[in-house]
């Protein structure tokens, strides 16, 4: 019985971009996830091994970040149009591209800065309420809530050993995926006012978010630290304020090889291998009471 090579496809999924337009100093951050395939006369590859009308996947990988360089990123539909276009029209087997685009939204954290970002979405209120039969624990708390510096952030100074291969970097993205709990001194005994729970956690977020924007960050345990310390000097509800900061890396990307320059503007945003800051930040003569998750 015959057989029939039927339909195919191939490319590169998932190239997680974001590019950062600097002019001036009001930044915009257009953050892709870009998936490529392409059809077109590849039986040879399948059937006798010939890579001959073969494009590498990791050529349309490189063609994703050189584009995001050279044309920018006006819209995921007009960086997809022209994308799809390149492949097609600059490629003869290729005979039909598909380019697959999820673009995740940044707000501004404040109108008065024009580096600093929060993502839309993902974000979770958690709060764990503790009773013993004579007072009450509350530990409010958020996760999932990824901010991002685009700039006024620098990593210098530090030890190195033969194993160190990191370079310093004076001038670097800064990101994290937030997650915060903080201890109330509310212990509900007789007679003691319950805080308002929902403006209390709408400021402490606040808080957290404007240290985060104003903090020059020399590393991010100090941002961490300056986070905390903004909470605590702004709401005397609450005791301690214990922070898990994983280091949402984002690696330039070398387009020297295309003769293009890259001046702090395309990144290739790392999903894993990143290092996870942890920290507590309490009330002097408070005896911490948030667990290490």
């Amino acid at each position: 019985m015959a057989h029939v090579l039927g339909q195919n496809q191939y490319g590169k999924a998932e190239n997680r971009i974001v590019r950062v337009h600097r002019d001036g100093i009001r930044h915009e951050i257009r953050d892709l996830n870009v998936s490529v395939a392409l059809q077109g006369d590849f039986e040879d590859v399948h059937l006798t091994g010939s890579n001959a009308n073969c494009l590498p996947t990791d050529t349309t990988k490189n063609t994703v970040y050189a584009f995001a360089r050279e044309y920018g990123i006006e819209s995921a539909e007009a960086f997809g149009i022209t994308l799809a276009r390149h492949f097609v029209d600059a490629t003869a087997p290729v005979r039909s591209a598909r380019i697959r685009i999820e673009e995740y939204t940044w707000n501004r954290i404040s109108q008065d800065t024009g580096h600093s970002f929060v993502r839309d979405g993902g974000e979770v209120r958690t709060s764990e309420i503790g009773y013993d039969g004579e007072s009450v624990q509350v530990v409010s708390g958020l996760r999932d809530l990824v901010v991002m510096n685009t700039t006024d952030s620098e990593f210098s100074g530090y030890l190195k050993d033969g194993y160190t291969t990191l370079r310093e970097a004076y001038d670097r993205i800064l990101a994290t995926q937030v997650t915060a709990r903080w201890a109330h001194g509310y212990r509900g005994r007789d007679g003691e006012a319950q805080p308002d729970w929902n403006r209390s956690y709408a400021q402490v977020r606040r808080h957290l978010l404007e240290a985060f924007a104003q903090t020059y960050s020399y590393s991010l345990q100090q941002t961490l630290h300056a986070m905390g310390t903004r909470v605590l000097d702004n709401r005397a509800e609450v005791d301690e304020v214990r922070l898990e900061l994983p280091n949402k890396h984002h690696f330039l990307v070398d387009l020297s090889p295309f003769d293009l320059e890259n001046d702090n503007e395309v990144y290739y945003a790392a999903d894993r291998m990143y290092g996870l800051i942890e920290g507590t930040v309490h009330r002097e003569g408070v005896t911490p009471v948030i667990p290490v998750a």
